[in-house]
């Protein structure tokens, strides 16, 4: 095929709470393929409204430090790891194969592709990598948006160590909370849906919960306990607010886990670990998509949760479209962000369409 001649964009932060549709100046439009590469035309992106609004917002710790890939530790600097501007966040993509190399055999154009390369119109990959990725036969291209967030939910339902029969409550209902869920459920667990949004409950009541609680109502804790007799046998805290976790380890009962699944800003005090954390024995277990549990990483990696969700998205054992609920084209990304900051309570999933349709 002939090689595009449209300009590349990409979404920039330009500065904090400033985000815009740019040209993208790694050309991945027009660059040369290797004869084993592959270039996509993303169709579809989605906003994090977790991880990706902390560079959004400016809260995010690489933006005040550098983080050290040897000792694996933040450190003060007067050079962080990122900088204004940032082009190209973004872990939510699915695209067209519009052009492959020489050398390429696995994969042809017109094949979809999910994965992750950032808000941008273009994307360059090799054979193997698209082969490993192309969208399962009869799914909307749209759900492979959801091939990361989807991944991060799986890896956090994997160190629950969820079994057959147990209540399992999760903290927080936005996108990773409501796919956490619907895999607690289609791993045998019984599902408390725990949110302050009452439309997002209802989605989570819709997709398999079997209890619901508002955190507005109070007394969260407690109505689990009530629930279950003895405490959630896990929690699952993907909000990302330290006063969800702390109700989380009031919630789980003597002896057992809490998964810390979300990402965390500034401090946390909220906790208050000389009470029920100390006399409840409880585990807090950090969940994040960079590694997988050590009992499972001799079988499971980052590429086999994102095959594996979406093969379950294929079978229908897990809805992903039903969380989208706000579709932008890719010139309005500015107004896509301001909402996700300044309504969030109005949001469940949001999608930049780069192909051109209307907002």
């Amino acid at each position: 095929m002939s090689i595009a001649t449209n300009n590349a964009t990409v979404v920039r932060f330009t500065e904090a709470l400033s985000a815009e549709l740019v040209t993208d100046p790694d050309d991945r439009a027009n660059r040369a393929l290797e004869p084993d590469q592959v270039r996509l035309e993303t169709l579809y992106s989605g906003i994090s409204a977790g991880t990706e609004l902390t560079a959004y917002r400016g809260s995010n710790p690489y933006l005040t430090k550098h983080w050290n890939e040897d000792t694996r530790l933040f450190e003060p600097a007067s050079a962080p790891s990122f900088q204004y501007p940032i082009d190209g966040w973004g872990y939510e993509e699915v695209g067209r194969i519009v052009e492959v190399g020489s050398a390429v055999t696995k994969v042809s154009a017109g094949d979809v592709v999910y994965g992750a390369w950032g808000h941008r119109s273009h994307h360059i990959g090799t054979e193997a990598w698209a082969a490993d990725r192309v969208l399962p036969e009869g799914l909307d291209p749209i759900v492979g948006i959801f091939s990361q967030i989807g991944a991060i939910a799986l890896n956090g339902v994997l160190d629950a160590d969820v079994h057959v029969g147990e209540d399992v409550a999760v903290f927080g209902q936005g996108v990773p909370g409501l796919l956490c869920g619907q895999l607690v459920t289609a791993n045998g667990g019984d599902l408390i849906a725990v949110d302050a949004i009452a439309r997002r409950l209802e989605l989570a009541t819709e997709l398999g919960a079997r209890h619901a609680l508002n955190v507005t109502d109070g007394e969260v804790a407690e109505r689990i306990k009530q629930i279950t007799g003895s405490g959630a046998d896990v929690s699952i805290e993907i909000s990302g607010f330290a006063g969800a976790l702390q109700e989380a380890i009031r919630a789980t009962a003597y002896n057992s886990r809490v998964i810390a699944a979300g990402f965390f800003q500034g401090g946390a005090d909220a906790l208050l670990l000389g009470e029920e954390f100390h006399h409840n024995r409880i585990s807090v277990i950090c969940s994040q998509i960079s590694g997988v549990s050590r009992a499972l990483d001799h079988r499971w990696s980052e590429l086999r949760l994102a095959q594996t969700f979406m093969r379950l998205c294929a079978e229908g054992r897990v809805k992903a479209e039903p969380l989208v609920s706000h579709r932008f084209a890719a010139e309005q990304a500015g107004e896509a962000f301001t909402l996700l900051h300044e309504q969030p309570a109005e949001c469940v999933q949001v999608v930049l369409d780069f192909t051109g349709g209307a907002a």
